[in-house]
């Protein structure tokens, strides 16, 4: 039977990962739902009301165990992100990860948005997909189902650079494709109406969620990789606790949506 356990990891402000843990158990979970995968150093030095995994490489042992069936999601804490998904592709064995993330703006309004990778969703089949899979979560969590485009200009911009038009004309596509809304340029626009909200890139998504979580004061609740057949929680160091990744791991996993052991 698989486990039940969400695997954490932690090496930075492991202080922070400690009571988002203890709040979580205590309003939400059962202690034994946790479980930290961390440095034996961190693993002395700080309690954790969960059990613990404590390895010299704590990110390999999270991943391992989350494809071995030890734990039933994965939630990347501040583990390193580049040793921690490099090693999640090649124990994968995908070339790329696509991440959607689940964002909350100042005002407590919630939306879905991909990609926010900045090596993911440059192709029009990437983006397809990033559409199918955010369409499915926006209805899981009981938003809106509509999906929202977004490309590099207003409709009426056309003509006034190639890139511009090369990003309007993805948008048009995506929306004949998938009955996704063609917003151009106006995020503002579909925030209002959507439960997810696809960039026109990567890079325009991680420019996005900087701007909204790093400057906007709005917070990001975690980031699944929707192309694995397993749940991985990728995180912002930004947010003032992870109960939020916590929460939406264990709901994902009820839900069967991603994990096809």
């Amino acid at each position: 039977m698989l486990s039940r356990r969400i695997g954490v990891g932690v090496l930075e402000d492991p202080d922070r990962i400690a009571a988002s843990i203890a709040q979580y158990t205590t309003q939400y979970a059962k202690e034994d739902e946790l479980c930290v995968y961390t440095d034996p150093k961190t693993a002395k030095n700080i309690f954790f009301p969960c059990p613990v995994v404590s390895v010299l490489r704590p990110d390999q042992a999270l991943v391992d165990d989350l494809y071995s069936g030890k734990i039933c999601a994965a939630v990347r804490g501040t583990l390193p992100s580049h040793s921690t998904l490099s090693y999640l592709k090649k124990v994968a064995g995908c070339t790329s990860l696509e991440r959607i993330v689940l964002l909350e703006t100042p005002d407590g309004h919630r939306f879905f948005m991909g990609p926010v990778g900045v090596d993911e969703g440059y192709t029009i089949s990437e983006k397809e997909r990033f559409i199918q899979m955010g369409k499915r979560l926006a209805e899981l969590f009981s938003l809106p189902s509509v999906v929202g485009v977004l490309s590099g200009g207003r409709h009426e911009d056309y003509g006034r650079h190639a890139r511009v038009d090369a990003s309007l004309d993805d948008a048009r596509e995506l929306s004949k494709r998938t009955g996704a809304v063609d917003f151009g340029i106006l995020i503002e626009d579909a925030v209002k109406e959507c439960g997810c909200i696809i960039a026109p890139d990567g890079i325009s998504g991680n420019l996005i969620f900087r701007t909204l979580v790093l400057v906007g004061g709005g917070r990001s609740h975690g980031a699944p990789v929707v192309n694995l057949n397993r749940i991985f929680i990728d995180t912002s160091r930004a947010n003032p606790d992870y109960v939020c990744s916590f929460l939406l791991s264990h709901k994902l996993y009820l839900s069967g949506i991603f994990v096809c052991y």
